[in-house]
């Protein structure tokens, strides 16, 4: 894996590495990022409700203690004190998505219950109360967006953290009031509210700034720099036609290919298509995460395609008629979206898959009248039928990528590829 295409492989490292130490030696920051990695996997792995991060990967302080919290309201003053937060730690990832090509992630976090515990005291002019008291969050909701940009060194940071937090309902406990728990009644709709507001704040900041300087260290870990001028997942793409190249796959040769139908039959052979190459991005291209699937969505083109087959017709092997066709298609575009399984063992599922075909030309080598005559008609009909034609063509192709996914083992891949990751990182300067 090149460097440029290892950027999916960084940004999932990027939403796992929020914290860590400094760390002088460059193997060991590599090794405890391949173990985060696997730690995140292995937490998905014959789970199906996952909750939190491994303590690996991120420990969240749970509990958080906070400051003082005192709210005056008419002849009484409330204290919180020696408060902390319960249960940050305890979080569900309820959905994320990711825009490639902008470096935007949106996540969204659901925590079942959220205690606010410590002492308080309540204070009039008539009386004193103090003891233990309970705040309890439920159904608390957190939408964070995160932005990455190229600093001026070339390389990857946190230019933008923005974080909100929600709750649905509130509940109230405070010990042994007394006198003054009628007085506490006219208050209670109005505290549990200034609670959650005086928490809020110092929660998102805390956060934010770990996070800010968790992700911006794991991007300096990386030996990587980009340019300015071209997004990163562009160069990733142009890597992709390198590798493509590399390959052998353009020009791409097709197995020759026979088919009769009672006595007649058509043998091709020499069949290859050029261009396939030349594939770039067409529009956005997103990572998303919801119910512990992660969902690939792809839209790439490609420019102008050139081909040619030899091909022989025959009837009853009395007659039989030989030629060459070429051809040429403007352009390809392909949509496609794969779900892969956060339980890795897995195979990914091709959901869906669009096509769109620009106009086709085709070139019927021959000397004879007939051989005119069904270059017309070729040129005629692809062109007007060539909807119909990928619409044909999209059920078998969806079946034939299938196929191909159920042999990848996407476990074995990323054991593979993370010792590559190390190295990468190890041999930063």
């Amino acid at each position: 894996m090149s460097n440029n295409s290892c950027l999916l492989f960084l940004w999932i490292c990027f939403l796992v590495k929020v914290c860590s130490a400094t760390d002088k030696d460059g193997t060991a920051v590599a090794n405890r990022m391949a173990d985060q990695v696997r730690a995140v996997l292995e937490h998905y792995k014959d789970n199906p409700d996952p909750v939190g991060l491994p303590d690996t990967v991120y420990k969240i302080p749970d509990p958080m203690p906070i400051p003082t919290i005192r709210q005056t309201s008419g002849y009484a003053t409330l204290t919180m004190f020696n408060c902390s937060v319960y249960g940050l730690s305890r979080f569900r990832i309820e959905s994320v998505y990711t825009n490639l090509a902008g470096l935007q992630m949106v996540a969204e976090l659901r925590i079942e219950n959220l205690e606010v515990r410590g002492n308080y005291t309540l204070t009039s002019w008539l009386s004193r109360s103090a003891d233990s008291c309970m705040v309890k969050l439920s159904d608390v909701y957190v939408v964070g967006l995160a932005e990455m940009s190229i600093a001026r060194e070339g390389h990857l940071e946190a230019s933008k953290i923005d974080m909100d937090i929600s709750v649905d309902q509130i509940n109230l406990d405070f010990q042994n009031l007394g006198f003054l728990a009628s007085l506490f009644q006219g208050m209670m709709n109005s505290v549990g509210v200034f609670v959650f507001d005086s928490i809020k704040p110092f929660i998102l900041n805390a956060v934010n700034a770990d996070l800010r300087h968790g992700i911006d260290k794991a991007a300096r870990e990386i030996k990587m720099t980009f340019p300015n001028s071209i997004p990163p997942l562009d160069l990733a793409i142009a890597e992709g036609r390198k590798r493509v190249m590399s390959l052998g796959y353009d020009p791409y040769m097709f197995p020759d290919y026979s088919q009769s139908a009672g006595m007649f039959g058509v043998y091709m052979t020499n069949m290859w298509v050029s261009g396939l190459g030349s594939f770039y991005r067409v529009g956005n291209m997103t990572v998303s995460m919801q119910n512990n699937v992660v969902q690939v969505g792809v839209s790439v083109g490609t420019d102008e395609l050139t081909g040619n087959c030899h091909w022989e017709l025959s009837a009853a092997g009395l007659y039989s008629h030989p030629g060459a066709t070429s051809f040429t298609v403007e352009y390809v575009q392909v949509e496609a979206k794969l779900n892969q399984a956060l339980d890795i063992r897995k195979h990914p599922v091709l959901e869906s898959l669009d096509m769109t075909v620009g106009n086709i030309q085709l070139r019927h080598e021959g000397t004879g009248t007939l051989d005119y005559a069904l270059e017309l008609l070729i040129n005629l009909l692809p062109n007007i039928l060539r909807y119909q034609i990928v619409d044909a063509l999209e059920f078998p192709l969806r079946r034939r990528f299938q196929d191909i996914l159920n042999t990848v083992d996407v476990e074995k891949i990323i054991n593979e590829e993370i010792p590559k990751l190390e190295k990468m990182i190890s041999q930063r300067e």
